[in-house]
């Protein structure tokens, strides 16, 4: 089972540079952030002439996640528990059954800039609340992840310029240490487990040739619980869809598992 994670920044403006990489990439599933619309105006026909099953948790002009799968989509739970005044669509989870069930959680985390402040204050008490739900995951016993853009830039490795970053929401102390606690209630950082290599990025921003330079950073992330790590065949960022026409800020991560 093929699964990918890609903020596409706008799904009017990647009308046809998704397609396009579906098409070219054939993942069976695809959670996606920041699709900036609200349900009814998805274009879900896109997706479903090309035999994905969609659901959206969408809110208008920001925001906004989704899951596009060939597989049903069973239990189908939108919004992170925890806050019920947070009106934020940030958060989107549902079950696949392949040859083994697995839990899909897609996440938007909070960019928190600027820091401090409440947009940080924010971030740090939506990621207490992805702790709660993590535990609950692991609980469970089963094949789970959590993915997406965690707006988390995890060591020091994972930025070209580590320094240019320090003060920012993504890389102060507090996002990394809220991130640790998570990711050391025993879940795996997919591509860690597949490689070590440096400059594997999944965002450039559009300014300044940032991409030209490969100055970018890995925030987009799958955490799986054990029972996922140990069905992980590979973990890969797909680049080549930044040479596509209108391209986002972020390029698509995805596994291979054997379910």
């Amino acid at each position: 089972m093929k699964i990918a994670t890609f903020n596409i920044n706008g799904i009017k403006a990647r009308a046809q540079a998704l397609p396009a990489w579906l098409d070219d990439a054939q993942p069976d599933v695809v959670l996606l952030q920041e699709i900036k619309s609200v349900d009814d105006n998805f274009p879900r026909e896109l997706f479903e002439d090309r035999g994905y099953n969609v659901e959206t948790h969408g809110q208008k002009s920001f925001n906004g996640v989704a899951i596009l799968s060939k597989f049903p989509l069973e239990d189908v739970e939108r919004g992170l528990p925890g806050d019920e005044s947070d009106e934020q669509a940030r958060w989107i989870e549902a079950t696949v059954v392949g040859k083994s069930a697995v839990r899909l959680c897609g996440l938007y985390l909070p960019n928190g800039n600027p820091a401090p402040g409440p947009k940080f204050d924010y971030k740090l008490a939506w990621m207490d609340r992805l702790r709660t739900r993590a535990v609950a995951l692991l609980a469970q016993e089963q094949p789970a992840l959590m993915a997406g853009d965690y707006n988390i830039i995890p060591q020091s490795e994972d930025a070209k310029t580590p320094d240019a970053w320090r003060e920012d929401a993504l890389f102060r102390p507090e996002s990394r240490n809220a991130y640790r606690r998570i990711v050391n209630l025993g879940f795996t950082d997919a591509l860690r487990a597949r490689t070590q290599a440096p400059e594997n990025y999944s965002f450039w921003d559009y300014q300044a040739g940032a991409w030209n330079r490969n100055n970018g950073i890995r925030i987009d992330h799958f955490l799986l619980t054990p029972q996922a790590a140990d069905l992980l065949v590979d973990c890969q960022i797909d680049k080549e869809i930044r040479g596509h026409d209108k391209p986002s800020d972020h390029v698509p991560v995805w596994i291979e598992l054997d379910a």
